[in-house]
């Protein structure tokens, strides 16, 4: 089995802080997003595939500097092709079946079980899917037992067909990609999949958690989650600090006399002066945050400075700005 991931967004939900930063590389629980996706895959997983357009370059440079526990392969796409594009023009080589993997998920799945299944029931593709509230953001399954009969992009609560959401997580036999028009930009979920449910598409129910990270705030429950679940990387109260263990902090940081609230990520480099509060929050690289500086739901980009006294609560700091 071989993997193929889906890097091409340009996370315009999380600006200003992705005009610099792709969102698969924002750290969350310890580590990118992107790692955590890695961690999904299967220790059998002969390759992975990385389809990827917007600042491609600064993923290939983490992943070279952070090597994932299986091969990796590089696909970069000229012009932006939509979910369905870039499956075509990345998938030449894939495995049959293959995994198909959004980069922006983070979830507690079993792939192998949507492997089993894709043989058990002879399948054209296997979705998982999550139960959600809010049916606005993603693409929902009608289902007729445990094959998916409709999809539905986006549809209002009251005329959803189910609340079964579409998990970002498939198995797809290889012969899908051939549905898919070569040299087009257009999304997979809207313009292919209605097309080919009538070939074998099921349902996997997800029961662990999940979370799309496109968002600040789903970003921020994805952390919450996995510190939750136990899977933040080497959480503990760095040295100096006062309040909650729940804390994911480089080496390098220097945050003598800062105090912690639970679920915060900060990056290496960081300078916290003492007195200043953060709570629920992400730093990445090189932020200094002042003397009596509040930070709470807050996302502080590379290199920004916030000031001395200065409050920030659910906001996104771009790279070397200053607040």
């Amino acid at each position: 089995m071989k993997a193929l991931l889906l890097i091409g967004g340009l996370g315009t939900r999380l600006r200003p802080l992705t005009e610099t930063v792709p969102k698969q590389l924002i750290p969350i629980a310890g580590k990118p997003v992107l790692s955590h996706v890695f961690d999904l895959l299967p220790h059998d997983t002969e390759e992975a595939v990385l389809a990827m357009g917007y600042r491609a370059q600064d993923i290939m440079a983490y992943v070279r500097a952070h090597p994932p526990p299986i091969p990796v392969r590089s696909v970069v796409e000229s012009s932006p092709l939509g979910s369905g594009g870039a499956m075509r023009f990345a998938g030449e080589g894939l495995s049959d079946p293959f995994y198909l993997l959004n980069t922006d998920v983070v979830a507690q799945a079993a792939l192998e079980e949507l492997r089993a299944w894709h043989a058990r029931y002879r399948a054209f593709g296997v979705m998982g899917l999550v139960e959600v509230e809010d049916t606005r953001p993603y693409g929902v399954a009608a289902l007729d037992g445990e094959r998916i009969v409709r999809f539905v992009e986006k549809p209002e609560p009251a005329a959803a067909p189910s609340r079964w959401a579409n998990a970002g997580l498939a198995v797809w036999s290889r012969s899908v990609l051939d549905a898919i028009p070569a040299g087009r930009s257009l999304s997979f979920e809207q313009e292919i999949l209605p097309q080919i449910l009538d070939r074998g598409v099921y349902g996997y129910r997800l029961t662990g958690l999940w979370e799309d990270a496109g968002t600040p705030a789903r970003l921020l429950h994805a952390q919450r989650l996995l510190f939750d679940a136990g899977r933040a990387e080497a959480p503990g109260r760095p040295d100096g600090a006062r309040g909650s263990a729940r804390v994911c902090c480089a080496p390098s940081a220097r945050v003598v006399g800062a105090e912690f609230d639970d679920y915060v990520t900060v990056g290496a480099n960081v300078r916290i002066e003492e007195g200043a509060r953060i709570a629920d929050s992400i730093l990445l690289e090189n932020v200094d945050v002042g003397r009596g500086a509040t930070i709470t739901r807050s996302i502080v980009g590379p290199g920004a400075t916030v000031g001395a006294g200065t409050t920030l609560v659910d906001r996104v700091v771009g790279a070397r700005a200053s607040v």
